[in-house]
């Protein structure tokens, strides 16, 4: 190393090995199964986030009735109207995000 050089640090990205919910509305037990299904979905389809999404959907639209939306990706951002108490932003297994929304289905 000569006189003027700066050594230059080197950051070493965060990987989180837990579900880390981001932003949510949800009651807790609907965030605690939403937070369950999407860990479990990236586990079992790690290599397709489409079936992931299915899953997570299918799942949370039988349990809490339909029409949740659901985007499992990496590197996204996102603007959604959603109906109160139905959002859940999240990361899981290092940076895999899963976001979920319920849509309103009727206007009053």
């Amino acid at each position: 190393m000569s006189a003027g050089e700066v050594m230059k640090e080197l950051l070493q990205p965060i990987i989180h090995t837990y579900p880390l919910c981001k932003t949510t509305d949800m009651p807790e037990e609907m965030k605690q199964e939403a937070l369950e299904l999407c860990t479990t979905a990236a586990e079992k389809y790690a290599d397709n986030y489409e079936h992931a999404a299915k899953m997570i959907k299918e799942s949370l639209d039988k349990k809490f009735s339909p029409p949740f939306q659901v985007v499992v990706g990496e590197a996204y951002g996102f603007s959604v109207t959603h109906q109160e108490k139905t959002l859940l932003y999240m990361y899981t297994g290092g940076n895999l995000a899963a976001l979920i929304w319920r849509t309103v289905t009727g206007f009053s």
